[in-house]
């Protein structure tokens, strides 16, 4: 194997987040087999994006790698880091002719500005914005843009909705703020990026109704990206909770035979100012 030296420094004992809660275990092959939706439905933002030839870009948060390899294929040299090592061992073995390596959103640092940081469905997880913002800020040349997509304010609303009233009937503790998520306004965001030193150049909150697939649809979303909802339920009282679950969200989330995730999303363009 050719020695490669890293253009990027992480943190000595890092553990939060990039793509995951802190301590979530994730699933590349569960990922890229029932919810590639989350890469597939964000690929006009690395239109957005717009890379050009032999510019430095830094994927926040790659996941598996795909939107990182569509970066590399307009000729940008693209460099992918997320916090989950399985998640970095598939994308490698997706893209091997790319360059993936761990990396947390909130204490990665850089010996190399880049010329753009991208990230799409990450900084909802990560509940320290203010330290991811600083840590991309540091990362970019004066100039640099910071492009990127997530769950924003009302995200998901129903689904964490039912399943709060579906764990509340069944005799548990549900807490209105006990979610691993961080779902800011455009204001709230916009104000961060601001305070930091961006310029704040486009944002949008949008609604994305989006699909999930087949029956089981829902129970793979919560299983992947809700598991919170369902960790201290042994496996019948998880069979109950789906099954409450489903009959509760049932009348506003399943369409045409397949289960919807009532997904708000916050895109923006945010540029670091020239020196």
């Amino acid at each position: 194997m050719r020695k490669r030296t890293s253009p990027m420094r992480t943190a000595p004992g890092q553990q939060s987040a990039v793509a995951a809660a802190p301590g979530k275990k994730w699933d590349p092959n569960f990922y890229e087999t029932k919810h590639a939706v989350v890469f597939k439905a964000a690929a006009d933002l690395v239109d957005l994006l717009a890379p050009v030839a032999d510019e430095r870009i830094l994927d926040l948060g790659c996941g598996t790698g795909q939107l990182t390899a569509e970066i590399a294929r307009r000729g940008a040299k693209v460099i992918g880091i997320d916090a989950s090592q399985d998640m970095i061992d598939q994308a490698q073995k997706n893209f091997p002719d790319i360059w993936f390596e761990l990396g947390d959103a909130t204490e990665f640092k850089t010996t190399h500005p880049f010329d753009a940081v991208f990230s799409n469905a990450v900084l909802h997880w990560i509940k320290r914005p203010a330290d991811a913002i600083e840590r991309i800020w540091d990362a970019l040349r004066p100039g640099g843009r910071f492009v990127a997509e997530f769950g924003g304010k009302g995200n998901i609303a129903q689904i964490v909705k039912g399943a709060q009233d579906t764990l509340t009937a069944m005799g548990r503790l549900a807490l209105a703020d006990d979610t691993p998520w961080y779902f800011p306004s455009v204001g709230e965001y916009a104000s961060l990026l601001e305070e930091q030193g961006f310029d704040v150049t486009f944002a949008q909150l949008f609604e994305r109704p989006t699909k999930l697939e087949g029956e089981a649809g829902l129970r793979n979303w919560i299983t992947q990206f809700g598991s919170h909802f369902i960790d201290d339920l042994d496996g019948s009282e998880r069979d109950e909770f789906f099954g409450k679950l489903e009959e509760r969200v049932r009348p506003t989330l399943f369409r045409d035979g397949a289960w919807t995730a009532d997904y708000r999303r916050l895109r923006f363009v945010a540029i670091k100012p020239p020196a």
